[in-house]
């Protein structure tokens, strides 16, 4: 199964439908096979009162609130629509995360393939259920999350009609210290509940990204943007074109390179056995008769007559041939 790459253009389009637009070609130049966006009416999500992240304040600055910060950067249901349709007409993949129960309801409308439920979601029982009733196959990040909390989640989403889940590993700091990134995580998920697992990845490069697939991502979602002197609450921790696309190729040459997981020899390399191995030969020129010894008998390349495995085979018996030194003995 190939990895499903989520480019995660956010609102990184700063409240702009045409810098939106141009995400979602970027990421489908970039090899991404999904653009993901997010989705709210703000005033169902944060209250007036609520404070700014420390991320949020150190890029955006503090004079806004995080409902003025989020007003200004989220898309009506409208906007979304039109999002899908362009996504849909250059060949990649729309998915947005919704954070309200009317945007999980819209976002059910548009029979997407998947539903993120985002990190900060995963302790909300109505909103769990809502999303379990789109019967939409969904992609759970489990960012500031304990095992109990997910098998919580993982509970109400299945009793809800939710026909399967793909868990993602997530640390929730933007940047994320790569201390912090701790990708054995996605492992454990995976043994605690026999899920397909995937990374939610917020460090500043991409090599954690290349490490998940190794261990068996099977979704991985990474932040990306035009341009990180962009002003907004993420551009900092994503990723420039360049690094995504670099990442998309990283990613998908370690897929190729994991192989059958089977220790055998592959066709490119089964030529090299005669070059690089060793044959049993002449240490010193060898009459007919005379009774191989460690003192007439060594190994050289190429590797293409009598294996030094049978060395003590062939020590103490007689030659049958003359051989000049160097010359590859043999046997009958």
């Amino acid at each position: 199964m190939s990895v499903y790459i989520v480019a995660e253009a956010g609102v990184n389009h700063n409240g702009s439908l045409e810098m939106a637009k141009e995400l979602a070609r970027v990421a489908k130049e970039c090899g991404a096979d999904a653009v993901k966006y997010q989705t709210a009416v703000p005033e169902l999500v944060i209250s007036k009162f609520a404070q700014k992240a420390e991320y949020q304040k150190k890029t955006t600055g503090e004079q806004e609130s995080q409902l003025e910060m989020v007003r200004r950067l989220h898309f009506d249901f409208a906007a979304h629509k039109e999002l899908k349709e362009y996504c849909d007409s250059i060949g990649i993949q729309y998915l947005s995360a919704p954070f309200d129960i009317p945007s999980v309801e819209f976002l059910g409308s548009l029979k997407l393939p998947w539903m993120k439920v985002p990190s900060g979601e995963i302790t909300n029982l109505p909103y769990l259920e809502a999303v379990g009733r789109t019967k939409t196959p969904v992609i759970l990040s489990t960012g500031m999350s304990i095992l109990s909390e997910v098998e919580d989640a993982l509970t109400i989403l299945e009793d809800a009609g939710c026909p399967g889940v793909v868990l993602l590993h997530c640390n929730t700091e933007y940047p994320t210290p790569y201390e912090d990134a701790n990708l054995g995580a996605m492992l454990d998920l995976a043994d605690q509940f026999g899920l397909p697992v995937g990374l939610s990845d917020h460090t500043t490069g991409w090599e954690c990204d290349v490490a998940a697939a190794a261990l068996g991502a099977v979704v991985i979602e990474k932040h990306f943007t035009l341009d990180k002197n962009l002003p907004g609450p993420d551009q900092k921790a994503s990723l420039n074109p360049e690094e995504l696309r670099a990442m998309v190729q990283a990613v998908r040459r370690i897929e190729v390179a994991m192989g059958s997981g089977k220790k055998q020899v592959s066709p490119s390399e089964a030529k090299n056995k005669a070059v690089a191995r060793k044959s049993i030969v002449a240490a010193r020129p060898i009459k007919k008769g005379e009774v191989f010894t460690t003192e007439n008998l060594t190994t050289k390349r190429p590797g293409d007559g009598v294996s030094p495995m049978r060395w003590y085979e062939v020590l103490g018996t007689e030659a049958a041939f003359d051989f000049a030194e160097d010359e590859p003995i043999r046997l009958h």
